[in-house]
């Protein structure tokens, strides 16, 4: 008998499995119907020994100091400012957009803050409250840095207009008026140091805690006594899809090993304008490993249709209007929880999945 049987072993399944057994000493089932834990943020070794993330670039970040204390628990870090580049116009430029990528991509010597919030105030649309992704973004910069940057790699990402999209897709980057070339603004940024797949087993590495992998839960809901189940996978297949399908983008990977030390100037280079892949990673520039090889990685998007895994909720107003039909449905299961991207249709970054486990694991499950 198993007190809470997990469905996924993911960020959410392993660390609420983590919170049960060791702050409340109960046994946790977590059923897994991949051959790894992790979810997809599991990395792994290459045949080069280069360590890259099996399911795209998972590159941690936050503000959040008591989310980064509890992660800390499992793992040490390699601390690593994450750097992105953009290719457009035939230059290889600072994204998101800063004062380097407005004089490069103009040819002006905009030398102050001040001077490029007024270059952005001479080109930007005046849009008191955008309605949508892009809306947001001509709110800001403007048409032209709008069409450069933003437009087609949301098209590709995405596979709808940003028209269609939340305003959140896109007011989730910054636009930057100094030369900060770091991706993210966060205090806390780096991996683990030995990879995440290794700060899951740490996670999870209580006796308490079972995993079944390579299983999927409905084939042992007859076979396995439990008292309650917390759910982490997509809600509209618990669901059968009872209210229709909700619809999720999912990616495909072309990985190729190269024999020169590095590739490209940094961890990450968007293609927004050109080829079907969005952006290639070259992961040495994150993990810090010494080879005289690299490895790259393409990412082409696609629909997560005939059987592609589920990556991206994908966010707008008929969306959420569908999932919160499966939401209410949810809300009516007095034994069952769920928790995650695809269970609660969000598009959280990993700290945000640390702290909403943790949330439902203080309101839900103690109470």
């Amino acid at each position: 008998m198993f007190d809470y049987l997990i469905v996924g072993a993911g960020y959410s399944g392993c660390v609420l499995a983590e919170r049960i057994a060791t702050q409340l000493k109960k046994k946790v089932l977590i059923v897994e119907r991949r051959d790894h834990i992790g979810g997809n943020a599991y990395d792994y070794y290459n045949e080069a020994g280069i360590r890259l993330h099996k399911y795209g670039p998972h590159w941690f970040h936050t503000n959040d100091k008591k989310i980064f204390a509890y992660l800390s628990q499992f793992t040490e870090w390699r601390f690593h400012n994450h750097i992105v580049k953009s290719s457009v116009n035939g230059k290889i430029l600072p994204i998101p957009i800063n004062m380097d990528t407005v004089n490069e991509l103009y040819g002006l010597q905009l030398e102050t803050p001040a001077e490029v919030q007024a270059f952005y105030d001479s080109v930007k649309v005046d849009i008191r409250v955008p309605g949508n992704a892009e809306e947001k973004v001509l709110s800001t910069v403007g048409p032209d840095l709008y069409n450069t940057f933003f437009r087609n790699y949301t098209r590709k990402h995405w596979g709808v207009d940003p028209k269609e999209l939340d305003v959140a897709v896109t007011a989730r980057i910054p636009v930057r008026t100094d030369r900060d070339d770091r991706y993210f603004n966060d205090v806390y940024q780096g991996l683990p140091k030995r990879g995440y797949a290794a700060m899951f087993r740490h996670m999870i590495a209580d006796k308490r805690i079972s995993v079944l992998l390579q299983t999927d839960y409905r084939d042992v809901l007859d076979t396995i006594k439990f008292k309650k189940m917390i759910y982490t996978g997509a809600i509209d297949d618990f669901f059968d899809y009872a209210y229709g399908k909700l619809p999720y983008r999912s990616l495909i990977f072309e990985h190729e090993t190269l024999d020169m030390e590095y590739f490209q100037p940094c961890q990450q280079v968007n293609y927004p304008n050109t080829y079907d892949f969005t952006r290639i990673v070259e992961w040495k520039h994150a993990t810090g490993q010494v080879n005289k090889k690299t490895t790259i990685t393409r990412e082409y998007p696609c629909a997560a249709i005939d059987g592609r895994e589920k990556y991206y909720p994908v966010p707008s107003q008929a969306n959420h209007i569908l999932f919160r039909k499966y939401k209410e449905g949810a809300k009516k299961l007095k034994s069952v929880i769920f928790c995650g991207r695809l269970a609660d249709y969000k598009y959280y970054n990993m700290d945000q999945v640390v702290a909403r486990a943790l949330m439902v694991f203080r309101k839900r499950i103690v109470g």
